[in-house]
């Protein structure tokens, strides 16, 4: 056994309290290298009573490594413990001293796990686990009320450019709410509402104020009201990390330099601040002179943020934040921000935008998600490229879900485009069944799927600002059918509790061939999921050990026949199979 390879710690996604009553134990070895994997443990103050044996299940692999994993009840709460591995005739021990040929004597050197606190758990909302998203920028969704049109919006519909208005608001978003709650979605993202002079306001000029374009407070609550009133969620866009050069406090700054009260609001290298051939003398987002970045350490800084995450929430009632340009602020911050926000709503959901491995902001203590754009990626270019490989694919997702422990891979805030990437359909070269594929992903998925507007009538776009277009609302121009289909695939997931907290594992990826099998493993129910993301017809086998399986969505028997389970499959073709436990 290669024992470089070995890993296990007692932190983080290795060693984690899932519930209460519940640890969860991973240990990484060699690909194809170990045979099995135990885990030995034991009460430290009374090993002799309370001690047991429990083999660990290879849950995952990647390109070089397997993943194992063991869900463990402790009597009283801690747990010390070893792993023995074996590979045929050769056993060793993995400890916290290292690797030994020999049993160590319980419990030095054991691994310890002392104490199950409630107050440490990671505690994501539980709706958030059964929850289909829609996101939304309001600009370009609907017009409500023309009255509060920008001077020079354009003609719904025109390409957009990166400064075009097109007159969406909050009475818009209302006035088709009809249309959200039929494709099937439980919760609404709205990028931000607050007054900024763009279209986009990520620039926020004033964070208590709803932009006069979208309407005012009371629009806002009375959206929220009436969504709330059809069971469906709303989360708003907080920019806390950069503001518009027109917010007040930075405007005092230009004004009076370091002698303004808020200098220490932003982060001023030098005085004046100013914008010289192109590099600001402040901090910014990106290269952009026009958004200065807050200081979120200044404590004054830091307290006005925190009183309006909780002036929204008390005012309108929302249902959590999504953080943009997350990465950027310091982990202080969000430590206060979270326990602000679940002071005044326990249930409040907290996204954070972080474009990679959000390890560290996904511990407990700062949010309950991060928008999951490394699976976007990784989806999309498998089932909208030509001649994949279905073994590199999984190796790639599996990596994806051994980065986080399995509460927050409940949660996870999954998407395939959104405002900043190019829409799917456009990904997928215009193929709808290239489409369907990553969509059917999506929603048999582990996590918390979310659909960009205009994707489910097939509205198509490249990077901002196209992407960014206005909704279509003309049935006519619509694309039905692909609504149906989403409207299906979301039913099906939000009637199938296996497909939000189920076990996900591939059960067929092999190297060389992009066709794959995976399933969703809960209590009650199983699902096996077949795609084909090749231009041929095929027919895919895996070994089955009952014939009890039904098409998830027609009802049609599937039967196995001497142990096999035979699936044909159209160009580009899935199928989703389900049985009753």
């Amino acid at each position: 056994m290669f024992q470089e390879c070995f890993r296990h710690s007692t932190r983080s996604v290795w060693a984690y309290a899932y519930d209460m009553q519940t640890i969860h134990l991973r240990v990484r070895t060699k690909r194809d290298d170990v045979e099995e994997v135990t885990v030995i443990a034991g009460d430290k103050y009374d090993w002799d009573r309370f001690n047991e044996e429990r083999p660990l299940t290879k849950i995952a692999a990647d390109r070089f490594f397997d993943y194992w994993e063991a869900a463990v009840k402790p009597k009283f709460s801690r747990y010390a413990y070893i792993f023995r591995l074996r590979q045929g005739e050769e056993t060793v021990y993995l400890t916290e001293d290292g690797v030994s040929v020999d049993r160590p004597q319980p419990a030095a050197g054991y691994f310890d796990f002392p104490y199950i606190h409630e107050i440490d758990l990671f505690a994501a909302p539980e709706w958030a686990k059964s929850a289909v998203f829609y996101q939304i920028m309001p600009d370009r969704f609907a017009s409500g009320d023309a009255a509060l049109n920008p001077e020079g919006a354009l003609e719904w519909g025109e390409a957009p450019t990166a400064d075009s208005c097109f007159g969406g608001d909050l009475k818009g978003i209302l006035d088709h709410l009809d249309h959200i709650a039929e494709l099937g979605a439980t919760a609404i993202y709205l990028t931000p509402v607050f007054q900024a002079p763009s279209s986009h306001k990520y620039d926020t000029i004033d964070y208590r104020r709803v932009d006069e374009h979208f309407g005012d407070k009371n629009a806002l609550k009375q959206l929220v009201d009436a969504c709330h009133a059809r069971g469906i969620r709303v989360v708003l866009d907080a920019v806390f990390n950069h503001t518009s050069e027109r917010f007040l406090p930075f405007q005092d700054v230009l004004k009076h330099g370091e002698q303004s009260k808020y200098a220490n609001w932003f982060h001023v290298r030098s005085f004046p601040a100013e914008v010289k051939d192109g590099i600001a003398t402040y901090d910014t987002f990106g290269f952009n002179g026009q958004m200065p970045k807050l200081n979120t350490a200044n404590p004054e800084t830091k307290q006005y943020l925190l009183d309006v995450a909780e002036y929204w929430i008390r005012e309108t009632d929302i249902d959590g934040w999504r953080l943009d340009v997350a990465d950027e602020i310091d982990h202080h911050f969000w430590r206060s921000f979270r326990q602000t926000v679940k002071a005044v709503k326990p249930d409040a959901y907290i996204v954070g935008e972080v474009w990679n491995d959000a390890g560290p902001w996904l511990l407990g203590d700062q949010f309950d998600s991060v928008m999951n754009y490394p699976f976007a990626g990784k989806t999309l270019a498998f089932f909208t490229g030509e001649g994949q490989d279905g073994r590199a694919f999984a190796e790639a997702v599996n990596g994806l879900l051994m980065r986080y422990a399995q509460p927050t891979n409940e949660v996870v805030f999954n998407l395939l485009s959104s405002h900043d990437t190019p829409r799917v359909l456009t990904m997928a070269g215009g193929d709808k069944r290239k489409l369907k594929l990553a969509v059917v992903f999506l929603l048999t998925y582990i996590g918390t799927p979310c659909i960009f507007y205009g994707d489910e009538i097939g509205m198509q776009g490249g990077n901002d600002p196209e992407c960014r277009g206005c909704m279509v609302w003309d049935e006519e121009r619509q694309d039905r059918e692909l609504f149906d289909f989403y409207k299906l695939l979301i039913g099906l997931r939000k009637a199938s509790p296996a497909l939000r907290s189920g076990r996900f594992r591939f059960l067929r990826a092999e190297s060389g061939d992009a066709r794959i099998v995976y399933e969703r493993l809960g209590e009650a129910e199983h699902f096996t999921v077949w795609m084909n993301p090749t231009g041929e017809q095929t027919v895919l086998e895996h070994p089955m050990e009952t014939n009890d399986w039904r098409d998830a969505l027609t009802g049609e028997p599937a039967p196995v026949s001497d142990g096999v389970q035979r699936v044909e499959l159209e160009p580009y073709g899935y199928r989703i199979l389900r049985r009753e436990l």
